[in-house]
């Protein structure tokens, strides 16, 4: 049977190959920066865009959304439809846990225990 080794020769590298890598690390790591930024302040950036698309419609009357006021009965109505709804979607069953202590008096894992804190004890 025949072993492979593999070994590192640092005298392969020359500087060219140094200059390569060292440039695609910084490409790389300034592209993880810009896009850092760009994520972290993509909100400001689409705000920007709705207040220029909200500046060119003002021009034009708009009316003024309607306010929505749901009383306490609307609200009583829904949280019992959801409630209904809900407790529907799962089967009513019975739920009996039975408890009860199995003894073996011998088990692999035991030994094993008994083993080790028998050696622990002649040390």
């Amino acid at each position: 049977m025949k072993l492979l080794t593999i070994t590192f020769d640092l005298s392969l590298i020359d500087h060219y190959t140094l200059v390569i890598a060292i440039a695609g690390y910084c490409i790389i790591l300034l592209a993880l920066a810009c896009m850092a930024l760009i994520f972290g302040r993509l909100h400001v950036i689409r705000d920007s865009f709705t207040r220029r698309r909200l500046a060119g419609n003002a021009d034009k009357e708009q009316p003024e959304p309607a306010k929505v006021v749901m009383t306490g009965e609307e609200n009583a109505a829904i949280a019992a439809a959801l409630y209904l709804y809900f407790s529907e979607l799962h089967d009513e069953e019975k739920y009996v846990m039975t408890i009860r202590k199995v003894s073996k008096a011998y088990s692999p894992w035991s030994s094993k225990i008994y083993g080790i804190w028998n050696t622990m004890k002649h040390w």
